[in-house]
C-alpha cells in the first residue's frame, strides 16, 4: 500500500498561485497579530493563575486586566483592540488550517522549499556531520 500514489485532492478552489498567495498573506499578518495575542494570553494567565494560586485579590491585578482588554487603549481604541485582536486570532487559525490541511492532503514530500525537514529527509552535506 505504501508503494502506491493516491491521486491529490486539493481544497476545493485553492490553487497552487492562491495558496503561495494565502501562505505569504499568512505570513505578512502574523507578525501585527502576534504581539497583541500574547500580551492577551499572558496577562489572561497571569491573572487567573494568581487570583486562584496566589490568592491575590481583584484590586491587586487589576493592572493586568487592563493589559488584557486594552484598557490602556483609552475608551475609543479599547473596542477597536478587541475586534482586531479576535479577527487577528480567527485569521491566524483559518488561514494557517487551510494550509495546513492543504499540506496533509498533498502529503509530505521532504526537500521542498519551505519544509522545516521530516522523515525521510537527507542529512547534512558529507563532512558537515562528522563523516568523511
Amino acid at each position: 500500500m505504501y508503494g502506491r500514489c493516491r491521486p491529490v485532492m486539493p481544497l476545493p478552489g485553492l490553487t497552487p498561485q492562491r495558496f503561495q498567495q494565502l501562505r505569504r498573506l499568512h505570513g505578512a499578518v502574523a507578525p501585527f497579530v502576534l504581539a497583541p495575542l500574547v500580551i492577551t494570553v499572558c496577562s489572561g494567565m497571569a491573572y487567573r493563575l494568581l487570583k486562584d494560586w496566589a490568592g491575590l485579590g481583584r484590586d491587586q491585578l487589576h493592572v493586568l486586566m487592563v493589559l488584557h482588554e486594552g484598557e490602556w487603549l483609552g475608551t475609543h481604541l479599547e473596542p477597536f483592540y478587541v475586534l482586531l485582536n479576535g479577527l487577528g486570532l480567527l485569521w491566524m487559525l483559518i488561514s494557517g488550517g487551510t494550509l495546513v490541511l492543504q499540506r496533509w492532503r498533498q502529503g509530505h514530500r521532504p526537500g521542498r522549499p519551505g519544509d522545516l525537514g521530516g522523515p525521510g529527509e537527507a542529512g547534512p552535506p558529507a563532512g558537515l556531520d562528522g563523516s568523511a
